[in-house]
């Protein structure tokens, strides 16, 4: 047998899957408050910020927690009582850097599912005394495939700015507690 005839030591295999990769969502803001106060509000006041319309559960959205240790739930509390998780904390570094699980499917409805979930990721930069820039970044959005990543990835794209806006001008209330 020549060399030019002979099975080729990948003859009857399928080639593995090449993984996909979708770009992260990256979005900063600065807000005109310290590091730590920025970081609370973000955290212990999401209540007061995230948009009541913005929610996965059956009606309005009544309140939103997210409680304060890794492992804690990111959830909101609707108008008929009812629950809907948003993600868990992974990361708990306060003043500093949060990291959550983004528990929701492409169709926008909450999946449990912590290998399909996306990340997203909170950085607090103290750029003085009274400003901070605070660096978002989304990702992961692979783990739920090629399109459902990239629709989600769309949607989230386009979301964060306005979000981000809301938690801006509640961060930059002085003396507003958590």
């Amino acid at each position: 047998m020549n060399r030019e005839s002979a099975p080729s030591a990948s003859a009857g295999r399928e080639a593995a899957p090449r993984s996909i990769r979708i770009a992260p969502v990256r979005k900063s803001i600065v807000v005109e408050t310290g590091a730590a106060h920025a970081f609370t509000v973000f955290t212990a006041g999401i209540d007061r910020w995230w948009p009541h319309d913005k929610g996965i559960g059956p009606g309005p959205i009544a309140r939103s927690v997210i409680e304060p240790c890794v492992g804690g739930r990111w959830y909101t509390r609707h108008a008929d009582g009812s629950e809907v998780t948003v993600g868990h904390v992974r990361v708990w570094e306060p003043d500093a850097r949060l990291v959550v699980g983004w528990e929701i499917s492409a169709q926008w409805k909450p999946d449990a599912r912590v290998e399909l979930a996306s990340e997203v990721e909170v950085r607090f930069i103290a750029e003085g005394p009274a400003r901070t820039r605070v660096e978002l970044e989304h990702r992961d959005f692979e783990r739920m495939g090629k399109t459902d990543g990239e629709s989600m990835r769309g949607h989230v794209d386009g979301g964060w700015p306005g979000t981000l806006e809301c938690f801006a001008r509640e961060a930059a209330r002085n003396g507003s507690a958590p």
